[in-house]
């Protein structure tokens, strides 16, 4: 599931330059057992399949180091936001657990877990997509990944604000202008304007950032 999202884009182009490396490790290598179990039935009942401690543990300190932080992504975790993203970004090593079925044994939250992560208020089928998103929103944090820093500084909720409106050519389309504060090259102008755009719009979708 992640390869070509790992090959791709600003991803792609800070593997090759060694800014961030990656690594995926299979759970399935420590299974239990000839047929590599890696889940089973959790006690008291349920409808899913629980991961087993036993594979998870061995996957985890197989990569763990004294600077490792291991993160599990978990419907039932911190909301992940942006301010977490600059945090983490500032980590040498970082251990995404992906959950699978009905999720993980709590004994593996307990010991192994440093940090519980949610990307929203919905269910996946697997932790796997939710640690791509982390991964893309903590590696274009990194120095030099994105190329040119001031990009950071307009991304929405920089500064717990939305992003503000854009335009590029041409100047009118469809009948519709461009905003002639755009057009007049005064930077001030431009940043107040952009300011007030991002609090409006703010104020209006997501007024619980504010």
């Amino acid at each position: 599931m992640l390869e070509g999202f790992l090959e791709e884009s600003m991803l792609g182009r800070a593997v090759d330059r060694k800014l961030v490396e990656i690594q995926i490790t299979d759970l399935r290598r420590f299974g239990v057992g000839r047929w590599r179990i890696t889940d089973d039935r959790p006690f008291g009942g349920g409808a899913g399949m629980l991961l087993k401690p036993e594979p998870l543990a061995a996957a985890i300190d197989s990569v763990r180091s004294e600077e490792s932080l291991c993160l599990y992504l978990t419907p039932d975790g911190e909301p992940f936001r942006q301010q977490r993203a600059v945090s983490l970004s500032g980590e040498t090593h970082l251990i995404m657990v992906s959950g699978h079925y009905e999720g993980i044994d709590q004994r593996i939250r307990d010991s192994r877990v440093d940090l519980e992560l949610s990307i929203g208020d919905y269910v996946l089928t697997n932790g796997t997509l939710p640690a791509a998103v982390v991964t893309d929103a903590v590696v274009r944090q990194i120095p030099g990944v994105l190329g040119e820093e001031k990009s950071l500084t307009q991304d929405s909720f920089h500064n717990s604000l939305l992003g503000f409106p854009q335009y590029t050519r041409p100047e009118e389309f469809e009948g519709k202008r461009v905003p002639e504060v755009l057009l007049s090259g005064h930077h001030g102008e431009i940043e107040r304007w952009r300011n007030t755009q991002a609090l409006e719009k703010t104020r209006e979708r997501r007024p619980d950032l504010l």
